[in-house]
């Protein structure tokens, strides 16, 4: 479950996915630079090569890619001799060069007949002229890719990403199985199943377990990002932003917004037609997620950010400029950076201490409860505020209780957690966070019945969610470890008692003894 004061980590590097990271794998062995005119050994099986013209770059074929030489068209690295497999992935694109092939490497004992004898040293007169790389997908031959022509740069689409793509899709008899000109989709969604395609038009059905062929273009793609461990608020980037700083805690943001529901409503819209909506980054402004997603953004950018109810406005119904946003809603903003101003001098929390983030985690719960005290505050001649402001203080009041919560939890005051956290369900009963950090509390205090309680409630309430799940079964583990400990208690005690009752029955046993032997007389 993340808390208000869980500090960002550094974004990780988008790695290009087809770059084969096997450490386990042998590394290829080092190609000899050539002179034209120059001939060496390559490997140590006697295969020779004589540079007759350079070739271009850098890269050679690799196992699998399919080369067209001036004599060979389109035949894969692999399936040919062994000492022309060898010799050929030395070769640069437009490089032509002679090798001379032992029979070792070539057709052996047996040669082949009728044109090469038993036991005959080959030489080939080779131009590479091209070659187009094959690659196996999942190393296990599922899926190969034939790359008719390179992309851009060297980023990759990852899981979650919505790729634009156009495609032909057919079976290995040449029946058309599917087309597109330009269809958007994620890129974890299957685009069969595993159960087939019925037929459709001139489209045909695909059975199950079929080989397809895909002529696939990657047109372009947009980033999802998860801003939450928990992917409950998502950042889809629309336009890409300039350079690479983002807003701090603190920073004075400007953007223009847009919020929708489901449905396409449109509830709020800011900073379109008047300068743009300013507001500063961790203050409790706007909502949780629109804060978190915020901090990500550069400016020019423009993203589209998915919010789930949790960091939007929770199980209550909220009243907007332009709408009202119906209980346990996920909301959708579409923003763009304007511009921003950094706090500067002030720590990052990767700078920070364990000490630097407990001691502005409690600077953080004083203003909130300054906040607070705003919120409780009502008219002269009562309570004259409109839904819309009764509403902000509503959600302004469990903001500050939740996340003074968290400042306790990290103090390590549980009764004050506990507290603070029943106050938030008097408000509203379905808050998960609040019924999750008061079975924290209940776990460090060992009052685990009720702990169970609110853990299972909050499973009723979102049932999916991995950090209560992950609280449940360190309660289970809890309630296990402490079944054993008081079993041991209570049969340590039991033991001791037996122990005593045993003494207490010699003791007495050896009083009867005693009274009932005879007195020895004096002689």
């Amino acid at each position: 479950m993340e808390d208000e004061f869980e500090f960002p980590t550094a974004g990780e590097m988008n790695v290009n996915n087809d770059l084969d990271m096997d450490m386990d794998a042998e590394l290829p062995e080092v190609t000899p630079v050539f002179k034209v005119g120059e001939e060496r050994e390559i490997g140590k099986s006697g295969l020779k090569k004589k540079l007759v013209k350079e070739g271009e770059g850098w890269e050679t074929p690799g196992k699998g890619d399919e080369v067209e030489d001036y004599s060979h068209l389109f035949y894969n690295v692999g399936q040919v001799i062994k000492g022309w497999d060898e010799g050929i992935k030395t070769m640069k694109k437009g490089e032509q060069a002679i090798f001379t092939i032992p029979s070792e490497l070539a057709y052996g004992k047996t040669g082949s007949s009728p044109t090469i004898p038993p036991n005959a040293t080959l030489q080939f007169d080779v131009e590479l002229i091209s070659w187009t790389s094959v690659k196996d997908i999942c190393k296990d031959g599922g899926i190969t890719k034939r790359i008719l022509k390179e992309g851009e740069q060297w980023q990759n689409p990852k899981d979650m990403d919505e790729v634009f793509v156009k495609y032909v899709a057919w079976l290995e008899d040449g029946s058309l199985i599917s087309k597109s000109d330009g269809v958007e989709f994620t890129v974890r969604d299957d685009a069969f199943g595993e159960m087939g395609k019925l037929a459709s038009g001139v489209e045909c059905a695909v059975p199950p377990n079929a080989t397809l062929q895909i002529d696939l273009e990657l047109v372009s793609w947009k980033t999802v990002s998860e801003i939450t461990k928990d992917k409950r608020v998502l950042k889809k980037i629309i336009k890409e932003g300039e350079g690479y700083e983002c807003p701090n805690d603190g920073a004075i943001v400007q953007v223009k917004l847009t919020g929708m529901l489901d449905d396409g409503t449109v509830f709020l819209k800011k900073g379109y037609d008047e300068d743009p909506f300013e507001f500063k980054v961790d203050e409790e402004q706007v909502i949780d997620g629109l804060d978190r997603a915020v901090k990500t953004m550069k400016k020019g950018e423009i993203a589209l950010v998915t919010i789930e109810p949790n960091y939007a406005f929770g199980s209550s119904e909220s009243c907007q400029e332009l709408a009202v946003i119906p209980a346990n809603s996920t909301v959708y903003y579409e923003v763009e950076m304007v511009s921003f101003v950094k706090v500067y001098g002030r720590k990052e929390s990767w700078e920070m201490y364990t000490s630097e983030k407990i001691e502005a985690a409690c600077k953080k719960k004083k203003k909130e409860m300054l906040c607070l005290k705003l919120a409780n505050m009502r008219e002269p001649q009562g309570d004259m505020r409109s839904d819309e402001e009764k509403q902000q203080a509503k959600l302004l009041k469990l903001t500050s209780y939740l996340n003074n919560a968290a400042c306790k939890l990290k103090l390590k005051d549980y009764k004050q957690v506990e507290k603070l956290c029943t106050k938030v369900l008097e408000i509203d009963s379905r808050n998960v966070k609040a019924l999750y950090r008061r079975a924290q509390a209940y776990i460090q205090l060992v009052d685990l019945d009720l702990a169970e309680l609110d853990i299972k409630k909050a499973l009723e309430i979102d049932p999916d969610n991995r950090d209560v799940k992950s609280e449940y079964r360190m309660l289970k583990e809890k309630v296990k470890e402490y079944n054993k400990e008081e079993a041991q208690f209570y049969g340590n005690m039991f033991a001791k008692m037996n122990k005593l009752e045993q003494i207490r029955t010699a003791n007495k046993a050896a009083k009867q003894e005693a009274v009932s032997m005879p007195i020895d007389s004096k002689a």
